[in-house]
């Protein structure tokens, strides 16, 4: 069983957007927002500006793996969104995974000894 759920609902999403804190870099947005729930909930969001519906599917799914890769090493209780910026297009596996878990100890979401 995975450690996270998706997030779906818009109304999710929107709480996230308007309440979360943000921090960015070159290829990730992430929005943050603690919830009651003692686990954590994931959205990730690719704007048609990044590219067609192949390109942001594989860079959805490629956010979704780096997420599910290192969830263990991610604090539970919050609601994140991945948002991917046009920078990302064309990019490997690994970069995605280091501008995520730049992204992670940025928010201090870390958990004690990674």
């Amino acid at each position: 069983m995975k450690d996270y759920e998706s997030l779906k609902k818009n109304k999710d999403f929107q709480l996230v957007y308007r309440k979360g804190t943000s921090y960015a870099n070159r290829y990730l947005v992430m929005y943050v927002l603690k919830n009651e729930l003692g686990y954590n909930r994931v959205g990730v969001s690719v704007s048609k500006k990044v590219g067609n519906s192949i390109v942001r599917h594989r860079l959805a799914r490629l956010i979704r793996e780096s997420y599910r890769l290192n969830s263990e090493k991610v604090n539970d209780g919050y609601d994140i969104i991945f948002v991917s910026r046009v920078a990302l297009r064309g990019k490997a596996y690994k970069d995605t995974e280091t501008s995520m878990l730049h992204l992670i100890k940025m928010h201090a979401l870390l958990k004690e000894g990674y």
